[in-house]
């Protein structure tokens, strides 16, 4: 309220109604993650003014929150279409999308716009740690999974040790957000000498375009790369 933001964003469904009530009240448009038609119909109807279609190939956490059965869950590309013909809202695509031919791809199924994370997590604002870029750009970042070792919740992130010994999906870690601290005493130790392998290396299904430039001039060859596809 005190910064009143143009838009807030919410993961895992929205707030409490009276929560949603205030956030409006500031002027704000609020934008939300669905995983599911389901999902999306549901922020629909209470409340969102933009729905954020995360697809299956998106790094970081899933958004999802009506059902935990990540066998519902879809591609960017088949999950978009079926969005934006299921509400009457402006839906932004997310998931997979690295480059302008992506964004083109995105807009002609219908999307308002786009969301890119791993495309930036390379740029020289972006606040990556050097053992993370080093895995984004290394033979091991295109190998990525589902996983809720680091959280206690499924996110997307490069495989690494903690991943390939446990296996990615567990019974172990404790319930989100708790298996973040379990696991903090671990993490710490093994990145003081370099070891990103109890790490969460956030990251989607393409990495390709991970590019150490400055963001706007990465914005800008996607912009002239649209235009020519």
């Amino acid at each position: 309220a005190e910064f009143r933001p143009a838009v807030v964003s919410f993961h895992f469904g929205l707030p409490a109604p009276e929560l949603l009530a205030r956030v409006k009240a500031t002027g704000a448009s609020v934008f939300a993650s669905a995983t599911t038609v389901a999902e999306a119909q549901w922020l629909a109807h209470h409340g969102a003014d933009a729905i954020i279609a995360q697809g299956l190939e998106a790094g970081g956490h899933r958004g999802h929150f009506l059902s935990q059965d990540l066998g519902l869950q879809q591609g960017t590309f088949t999950l978009l279409p079926q969005i934006v013909a299921a509400v009457d809202l402006p839906v932004i695509a997310a998931g997979g999308i690295i480059n302008g031919k992506g964004i083109k791809a995105a807009l002609a199924l219908g999307a308002s716009a786009v969301q890119m994370g791993t495309a930036f997590l390379c740029c020289h604002e972006a606040t990556t740690s050097p053992l993370h870029r080093a895995a984004l750009q290394g033979a091991h970042g295109r190998h990525t999974a589902l996983t809720n070792l680091f959280s206690g919740r499924p996110a997307r992130g490069i495989v690494n040790r903690l991943m390939r010994e446990l296996g990615p999906l567990s019974a172990l870690p404790p319930d989100f957000p708790h298996a973040s601290g379990a696991l903090a005493p671990l993490r710490a130790a093994a990145e003081k000498v370099g070891e990103s392998g109890f790490s969460p290396l956030w990251a989607g299904q393409n990495v390709s375009g991970c590019s150490s430039l400055a963001a706007a001039e990465l914005i800008a060859a996607w912009v002239v790369e649209a235009d020519l596809a």
